[in-house]
């Protein structure tokens, strides 16, 4: 009976090699695709391009919004991205003030460094405070750079044209 038993086993486990084998061979072959996406980019690129939080503190530290680096067939890095007000779900005598507030970037990426990114383009910000709640385009060269050990470039044309305030806008490193 143990003889039965013991080959009946081995018969299970021999026939689940194969089944065993293609699952390694679609997860490896799941895995080189995702990494030969990144294969054609510098080291420095890759650090970069991808999907990164971006926070601006007028709007919030807590509920972050999306800028995504992509590589072009021109070989530039286009930036694009915002991060938009929460909705209220609190009682404005709670703190809440409901509002359309946002940070939108809008342009291209240079690279200087790993502690340098020189955007070119349109940064859109409107916060109900600032400039009588009307929107405030600024358009140009702009240096976001990491400091110390933080985990961010920072915008460092920090100072608002329109209002005598500081903007912090920051785009976060990929987790």
């Amino acid at each position: 009976m143990k003889k039965v038993i013991f080959t009946m086993v081995i018969a299970l486990l021999v026939a689940a090699v194969p089944a065993t084998i293609e699952a390694k061979k679609k997860k490896t072959t799941r895995k080189t695709v995702q990494q030969e996406k990144y294969d054609y980019l510098s080291a420095l690129e890759r650090k970069v391009v991808g999907k990164h939080l971006l926070t601006m503190q007028w709007i919030s530290w807590e509920s972050y919004g999306s800028v995504e680096i992509k590589k072009e067939a021109d070989g530039s890095l286009s930036c694009r991205g915002e991060q938009l007000a929460r909705k209220c779900t609190k009682d404005v005598e709670q703190g809440c003030i409901d509002n359309d507030d946002y940070v939108k970037l809008d342009g291209v990426i240079d690279i200087v460094d790993k502690d340098h990114l020189i955007f070119t383009g349109e940064i859109r910000t409107k916060v109900f405070h600032i400039n009588n709640g009307q929107e405030v385009l600024r358009k140009g060269t702009f240096n976001f750079v990491t400091k110390e050990k933080r985990h961010y470039w920072r915008l460092q044309e920090m100072k608002n044209p329109v209002d005598e305030c500081v903007d912090y806008i920051d785009i976060y490193f990929k987790r």
